[in-house]
């Protein structure tokens, strides 16, 4: 069988990777992104640039994103010479990055509209892995489009899962990461705590990593607080956000998260003492400064 010809948008560590992936497997591409290094990159490769999202649509069977929030995948999609209008029937628009499932639903009725399909697959595992066609892909939407793109989605994940109804794949993806963050911002506190009250590090670690509560997280947030090695990979920034997202989530829901609050709180202390890029375990370096507040 052909091929099918993808558009992809987003070429950042995460997306070129991708791109480069599904060129070596053959796959013809048509690229946009603000950065036109890695889109020159992409095209020594064999890859066509476009330059609006209408013209990489309308000239592609399935169009990929990996963007970085859900405010700009709204604005490629519906912005003048948007995605949305250049699909048709037939075509499927995949949401590879992390955005809000209410924003997330809308693009798909919209684009159901014009007979166009959408999956919302947000991506587990790293750049390096998404070179290699390695990634977590927690897939969703409607069963037939997501048969349809799955021999694609198999050459881009190692595992490739279908969760349900558009936007199961980015409601997970939320609490994972929900889940995740909260975890290392609790143990980095724990750390630093710890410092401060005269306990030695690799001690704490070697006591806690013994029972239940050892985990990858915790391996992660002694790299930092103990050895100063930072290998989590995932920004302050970027966990800020995502538990932005998950409150906004759980407001649709009409319900709440105290503990999901907390987190965010620190998060954003975080970035607001200039921590946003750093990897999300160094917050252990904020909690090790937070004073009491007066009383």
């Amino acid at each position: 069988m052909t091929k099918p010809t993808i558009g992809f948008i987003g070429l950042g560590l995460m997306g070129g990777n991708m791109v480069e992936n599904l060129q070596k497997r053959g796959y013809q591409l048509n690229v946009m992104d603000l950065n036109k290094d890695a889109v020159a990159v992409c095209v020594e490769r064999g890859a066509t640039a476009v330059s609006t999202g209408k013209e990489l649509a309308e000239n592609s069977d399935i169009v990929m994103l990996c963007l970085t929030t859900s405010a700009v995948v709204e604005k490629v999609v519906y912005g003048d010479e948007g995605i949305l209008a250049g699909m048709s029937e037939g075509k499927t628009l995949i949401d590879f990055g992390t955005s809000i499932p209410a924003s997330t639903k809308k693009i798909g009725e919209d684009l159901a509209q014009k007979g166009a399909g959408m999956i919302d697959a947000p991506l587990g595992r790293t750049p390096a892995h998404a070179k290699d066609g390695l990634l977590n892909i927690m897939a969703a939407g409607d069963i037939d489009t997501f048969n349809k793109v799955k021999p694609v989605l198999e050459e881009q994940g190692e595992n490739v899962f279908h969760l349900g109804a558009l936007g199961a794949g980015h409601t997970t993806k939320l609490v994972n990461n929900f889940m995740g963050m909260t975890t290392v911002a609790a143990m980095s506190q724990a750390f630093a705590v710890a410092k401060l009250a005269g306990v030695d590090g690799q001690q704490l670690f070697d006591i806690m990593s013994a029972g239940p509560s050892n985990s990858p997280f915790m391996q992660f947030c002694k790299f930092y607080a103990v050895d100063g090695e930072e290998k989590l990979g995932f920004s302050i920034a970027n966990a800020n956000k995502d538990l932005g997202y998950f409150l906004e989530m759980v407001s649709d829901l009409g319900t709440q998260s105290l503990i999901a609050e907390g987190t965010s709180k620190s998060l954003q202390a975080a970035v607001d003492s200039g921590l946003a890029n750093n990897d999300v375990p160094v917050i252990f370096d904020y909690f090790l400064k937070l004073e009491a507040e007066a009383k």
